[in-house]
């Protein structure tokens, strides 16, 4: 039975925002749809409550009121209850604001950097050697379009409203009853314009819809963050280490990094138009940016020469640039002229027009601009400034340092496949795709070593396919000219397995004309290892690889960085949760251990989604779990487009986002000077569990004959792969198994039936398993003390408390008789491994140790479950009626 929601005290404004918002969205409901609507809602909801609570025939009564809806009610209905939801969400993201300011009254908040810099303290570190830390430190959050989270910015830029409305009310007590009520009129206007506001577009989002969406979370709230961020950093280490001078940490500790324009895999709609696209609009978004900026500066900076010196530099460079703009120097109005930060912003500003417009005497790079900012920044120090505006100037550089002239990164990545068929047909071989990889690396090292063809005679031979893969090399090369080096990132292949794979991108670039000086490729290659197999020979690969004396030397040319990136979605797919992760923990040991024999530096590339099931969970807790001495201060991970919102929604959840990943990098870090790994009866344990799960899933998945029909029938699958609402196709390539679905709508398809199946099947078998071989008291002893194990199960845990499998029988009624056969199977597997998560985890009910979460789970399924039913009989009749 599930007992009436507990708010305690330090939560009780929680609970009062939810009411305030839930009453308020009901006004609304009877406002814009009318009494009927509203109590329906109301009717549904409460139904929902008691359904939780186990009274009497609540399930039947839910469902009958909702059964039979016709469309247009089915729709508003679900609006009203997806906007409950919603709110609930805002409401707890705003609490999170509030409970990380009751934190900095009180204490360092649990993980975060100053709680950090002590634990690092109180095991040794000095502080100089926590600066050496963060002096190596590289993280690189990379962000990726998602299909299921196509959100209009119309609806992001509302939401911002709303919760900036909320944040006002923080401090409710010091509000005047006409100034509350203001504050909850600006959140009715925006709930209710919303209401009003279609939640999708009727065509298909673009490249560049997807692109904007990215843009948005860059440009209104990472933006703003980066520079505090810093400076939280700082002030942290000088409270923990008893500092009073000012401390600066070097360079920037974030460079973001985005897909959206570049991920060609399985998207005809991204090529060489969208990478050239993305990159532009991306530079004219952070150079409007930075001219707002300057903009600021000019206004704050309003120093007299009558009052206040300045560094000869600063009157210098102003007069080289009035040489260069004397048209500008005649619009600068007199009175500036005794005022030198303003004269020269004017002409800096002029400067940032010029290379916004690619015109003449644009800054070359944005490290002239920041040079600029560099003079201001060190005449305001020198001169009194330190507090009449070298703080504003600092925030600017640190911007410039972390986002350049491109904004963020662009990766591309293509199929290996479509490298071999274009390989191919320029090598003028008809059997190369076949050949084995040992064939096809032999005659790479030849065309390599030669040169490559002629790009307008390869031409000639290329069909259309590899006249596109030799448009996106000539795209990369162009963005670099134009954007910067650092505007490419990696160029990664999916599906890579052997040297001739890595060896085809450095020939195609050149036949591409993408090369440097002595015929250099001036690109990362990145393999990725994304199936349980390719993870497990992925050592083996990579050590091929590196002893490839063609791809040696490129890298050595590159400083000797191989960027690897392990993918989290297939391998789950392919082989169920535990043999996902335990193949992921085992790849990263091994290429962490040829990277050093190798004498290579390497950088992981985690490929993370946002479920549980592709690679998702919580921030600090999956960083630790990794291997030690994997990490070396670098970490790269893909921030996927589904939960974007929800750890960069909002600047002060964006700003906890980041600390948690610094904090736990800088700890396992540390941690990994003197870390061994795993016992061996631990890897024993791991071994047996991986394997009896992966049987288990793939007894299912793969081999029971009627699960593509079940999960083609049970869920929503036909309707999500007509939907709308993303660029990329639902599936990689032809054929309609489980194999060639992408990971994304497999797992959305589970969750919206409630199944949430990819995140937990096996388990059960896998822990039953062990602890029939090394008892349970063994099992729960290891999973307390083992980081990776423990951390597995919590999430585990987390997916079984969001899955309602009594709801998702209502689904499967929808398979008929492969239902009836699927279902029992899938609903003893839940309850097996319910039982056995309870059990190791040494507790009664799933979340009875994380509140917090339960609370999350609950305070939504009222909404949740409504909408679930409704689906269920909307599909029924939309597949009934063809």
């Amino acid at each position: 039975m599930q007992a009436e929601i507990f708010f305690p005290p330090k939560d009780e404004p929680l609970r009062q925002d939810v009411g305030v918002l839930g009453a308020m969205l009901g006004e609304v409901l009877v406002e814009q749809g009318g009494g009927q609507l509203f109590d329906r809602v109301e009717s549904a909801r409460r139904a929902a409550r008691r359904r939780r609570s186990e009274q009497g025939e609540a399930t039947e009564e839910l469902s009958g009121l909702l059964h039979g809806l016709e469309a247009d009610a089915a729709r508003e209905t679900v609006r009203a209850f997806s906007a409950y939801f919603g709110l609930v969400n805002m409401a707890e993201q705003v609490h999170r604001l509030r409970r990380r300011r009751d934190y900095d009254r009180e204490g360092p908040q649990p993980g975060g950097v100053e709680a950090v810099f002590g634990s690092l303290r109180d095991q040794g570190a000095s502080l100089e050697e926590v600066m050496e830390l963060l002096r190596e430190m590289q993280l690189s959050p990379v962000f990726t379009a998602h299909p299921t989270e196509a959100v209009r910015r119309t609806l992001l830029v509302k939401d911002q409203r709303i919760a900036r409305a909320l944040v006002d009310r923080l401090d409710r007590d010091a509000l005047t009853p006409p100034e509350e009520a203001a504050v909850l009129e600006r959140v009715r206007g925006e709930v209710t314009t919303a209401w009003q506001t279609e939640e999708h577009l009727s065509v298909r989002p673009s490249v560049a819809d997807e692109v904007e969406h990215v843009l948005f979370y860059l440009t209104e709230v990472v933006y703003r963050v980066i520079p505090a961020f810093h400076e939280a950093l700082e002030r942290g280490l000088r409270v923990v280490y008893e500092v009073d001078e000012p401390i600066e940490i070097p360079g920037p500790l974030f460079r973001f990094a985005s897909w959206v324009g570049g991920d060609m895999d399985g998207n005809p709609a991204v090529d060489a138009d969208t990478i050239h696209a993305t990159l532009r609009r991306q530079r004219e978004m952070i150079l409007r940016k930075y001219r707002t900026e300057v903009s600021t500066l000019f206004d704050q900076l309003s120093q007299s020469l009558s009052h206040v010196k300045v560094d000869s530099e600063i009157l210098e460079r102003t007069e080289i640039y009035e040489r260069q703009f004397p048209e500008v120097v005649r619009a600068v109005p007199e009175r500036y002229r005794e005022m030198p930060y303003r004269r020269l912003l004017w002409l800096v500003a002029s400067r940032l027009d010029a290379t916004a417009e690619d015109r003449d005497l644009g800054y070359e790079n944005p490290g002239s601009f920041a040079a600029d900012l560099k003079l201001v920044a060190t005449s305001l120090r020198h001169h009194g400034g330190l507090h009449a505006g070298h703080f504003r100037v600092r925030r600017l550089m640190r911007r410039v340092e972390a986002f350049g002239f491109h904004l963020a990164t662009l990766d591309v990545r293509q199929d290996a496949e479509v490298h071999r068929r274009a390989v191919g047909q320029l090598l003028k071989d008809a059997d190369y795709v076949n050949r084995t990889p040992e064939e096809r690396t032999q005659l790479l090292e030849r065309a390599c070593s030669a040169g490559g063809p002629d790009l307008e005679s390869g031409r000639e031979v290329a069909d259309d396919e590899t006249r596109e893969v030799l448009r996106v090399m000539e795209a990369i090369r162009d963005c670099r000219l134009r954007y910067g080096a650092s505007s490419i990132g990696p160029y990664i292949i999916s599906m890579a397995q052997a040297p001739d794979d890595v060896l085809s991108v450095l020939f195609l670039a050149r036949c591409g004309g993408l090369t440097e000086k002595a015929g250099r490729v001036p690109l990362e290659v990145a393999p990725l290892f994304e199936t349980v197999r390719d993870l497990a020979s992925s050592g083996e690969t990579l050590s091929t690889m590196l002893e490839n004396s063609v791809y040696r030397d490129h890298l050595d040319s590159r400083g000797g960085r191989q960027v690897v990136m392990l993918g989290y979605s297939d391998s789950n797919k392919d082989a169920g949760l535990v043999a996902s992760r335990w193949a992921l923990f085992g790849a990263q040991e091994v290429l962490s251990e040829v990277a050093r024999a190798a004498g290579v530096e390497l950088v992981l590339f985690h490929g993370r989604g946002g479920s549980i099931s592709r690679g998702g969970g919580k921030t600090r807790e999956g960083i630790l779990a990794q291997p030690a001495r994997t990490l070396g201060g670098r970490l790269r991970v893909t921030e996927q487009g589904e939960i974007i919102h929800a750890k960069y929604g909002l600047r002060g959840i964006a700003a906890r986002t980041l600390e948690l990943m610094t904090g736990a990098v800088l700890e396992s870090t540390w941690r990994g000077k003197s870390a061994v790994g795993p016992e061996p009866a631990w890897r024993e344990m791991a071994d047996e569990f991986a394997i009896t799960a992966r049987e288990a899933y793939r007894a299912l998945v793969h081999e029971d004959r009627d699960l593509v029909a079940y999960f083609r029938l049970a869920t929503p699958i036909d309707v999500i792969e007509r939907l709308r609402i993303g660029s990329r196709p639902a599936s990689r390539r032809g054929g309609g198994g489980v194999e060639n679905l992408r990971a994304i709508p497999w797992v959305f398809a589970w969750t919206q039936s409630r199944h949430v199946l990819p995140g937990w099947y096996g388990v059960g078998a896998g822990l039953e398993a062990v602890a029939a071989t090394y008892g349970w008291d063994r099992l729960a002893e290891v999973v307390s003390q083992w980081r990776f194990l423990g951390t597995l199960l919590a999430d585990v845990e987390m997916v079984l408390a969001k899955a309602d499998l009594r709801i998702g029988a209502r689904y499967a009624e929808l398979a008929g008789p492969v239902g009836e056969r699927v279902y029992p199977r899938i609903r003893k597997a839940f309850e097996q491994t319910r039982e056995a998560v309870c059990r190791v985890r040494g507790i009664d009910d799933l979340l009875e140790d994380e509140p917090v979460l339960r609370r999350a789970i609950r305070l939504r399924n009222p909404y949740v479950d409504p909408m679930s039913l409704i689906q269920v009989d909307l599909l029924r009749r939309w597949r009934e009626g063809g």
